[in-house]
């Protein structure tokens, strides 16, 4: 079982860019424990900025920084980067065109016990509305280092949203096909389409695995570019099937549910349907008990995926 968080990956990742590449810079708002960068901070103090707990202030620095030539990585739990410093996100960062990475830690409900203050059940909706912003989950820790490679080839905003624990490998060093703002097509079936994000999308493979078991042909994507959206790839996969389910650790509004069911209706219209937290505070509980109990795992998508195919 893999014990590497996605957040202590992106850390490893910068630590080893900063090495040749002296203008990236991280910067944390009294986060970087959370963030796993506090090795990054220790040994590269000079390409370290601490704002503390200032989020508006963080995400304005940040875009400052950028239009000094800086390549700044915006830290801060996803829950508050996305919504205390919006305005800053829209305004400073997608307005403005600055190179800011705004990296949201512990996203969705991985904060658990913490509850609602803490959970951010609404930042791929919010994000994704800003024009200019584009918004990536990764679904492990490989894809997670693929990602933030190819994000400090190029100088547009992004947001990117990593849980807070450990997932489950879904890829592999040596097999890790990744292409920037394409789906990752992990499994091609016939009756069903499963897309998922982030944590979301190991649960979408073992649902398939499920369905295989019971005579049912399923493809799976992995949607971690939720924007851009790779609708050429919603479009292929849905065309032939029955149905299409989606996974997605995020309310049920404006997400990714939310924009499959745009690009299937106007393009291959058959139902869709979205497994995902209740419009309402979640139970209390760690993660792997919140995604049982709402039935955000393989057992509880291959039902849906089942019923939608009734």
């Amino acid at each position: 079982m893999n014990k590497i968080a996605n957040r202590q990956v992106i850390c490893e990742t910068l630590m080893e860019q900063v090495k040749e590449d002296k203008s990236i810079v991280a910067l944390c708002s009294d986060s970087r424990g959370s963030a796993s960068m506090t090795p990054f901070f220790n040994a590269y103090p000079e390409n370290s900025v601490e704002i503390g707990i200032a989020e508006q202030n963080l995400v304005s620095i940040s875009a400052g920084m950028a239009k000094c030539g800086k390549k700044p990585f915006c830290f801060s739990p996803a829950s508050f980067i996305s919504t205390r410093s919006y305005e800053q996100a829209k305004v400073d960062v997608a307005y403005s065109n600055t190179n800011v990475k705004l990296v949201g830690i512990s996203g969705g409900i991985s904060y658990g016990e913490l509850g609602m203050s803490h959970h951010s059940a609404q930042d791929i909706a919010a994000m994704s509305a800003i024009p200019n912003m584009r918004v990536y989950l990764p679904s492990d820790r490989f894809q997670t280092k693929h990602l933030i490679e190819a994000l400090l080839k190029d100088e547009k905003p992004a947001y990117i949203r990593t849980g807070r624990n450990p997932v489950e490998d879904i890829y592999s060093e040596d097999n890790c096909p990744f292409e920037m703002d394409k789906a990752t097509v992990i499994k091609e079936g016939t009756d069903v389409v499963l897309i998922g994000c982030g944590e979301m999308v190991r649960p979408c493979v073992e649902a398939a695995e499920i369905l295989e078991k019971e005579g049912i042909s399923a493809t799976v994507l992995d949607m971690y570019c939720v924007k851009p959206l790779d609708t050429e790839a919603i479009i292929k996969a849905a065309t032939n099937a029955k149905a299409v389910v989606t996974a997605e650790e995020h309310a049920p509004f404006g997400g990714l549910g939310s924009m499959v069911a745009q690009v299937v209706g106007a393009n291959c219209p058959k139902k869709v349907v979205n497994v995902a937290l209740p419009d309402a505070p979640v139970i209390t509980g760690n993660s792997k008990a919140v995604f049982d109990y709402y039935g955000m795992n393989g057992e509880g998508i291959a039902a849906k995926a089942k019923e939608a195919l009734a």
